[in-house]
């Protein structure tokens, strides 16, 4: 019975140790896993950061872009009939929105839809701006009415989209 206990006086520190050494080597394990973790989010956010902010640029370009006055400005050439600068104003609108679709990836599904919806918007407001408008009526008188409509707008969809990006953008400043 002696040796039991001389057993157990052997034993008992040496488990207690081991299990220290077993505590001591998980909390080291767990620590290093954080820090790589830590340094794999590090290298992404210098590498993603420089793509958010480059997306972030293009769609605030699309909505810049796509506002009925800068719109129409840039679209409009002397002597085009309505018809004629009606689509090319819709291909132009589609066209940009089109060639930005990828940028949707860097934000957030809420910050998305207001570009989609702001996108909406410009492609309505410049169809009730068409409709009415005589067959021969000229460019110009599509132009004024596509003014009017937005001046009279009292939401501008155009403005809160790029404000929700800048805002999502601003977070990493």
């Amino acid at each position: 019975m002696e040796w039991i206990a001389d057993l157990l006086k052997i034993l008992l520190p040496a488990g207690l140790a081991v299990y220290g050494m077993y505590i001591v080597t998980l909390s080291f394990l767990k620590k290093e896993w954080e820090k790589r973790v830590l340094e794999l989010k590090t290298k992404n956010t210098d590498t993603i950061l420089p793509l958010r902010i480059q997306a972030a640029e293009r769609l605030c370009l699309l909505l810049e872009r796509i506002t009925p006055n800068n719109l129409v400005r840039r679209i409009n050439q002397g002597g085009l009939s309505a018809s004629e600068l009606y689509v090319l104003l819709i291909n132009e609108v589609r066209e940009e929105f089109n060639h930005n679709l990828s940028q949707q990836v860097y934000f957030s599904d809420d910050a998305w839809e207001d570009v989609r919806n702001a996108v909406e918007q410009v492609i309505t407001l410049i169809n009730r701006a068409n409709q009415g408008l005589a067959s021969e009526a000229l460019g110009i008188e599509l132009a004024k009415r596509i003014f009017q409509l937005s001046l009279e707008s009292e939401n501008d969809v155009v403005a809160s989209a790029r404000k929700k990006i800048k805002s999502e953008i601003q977070v990493y400043f």
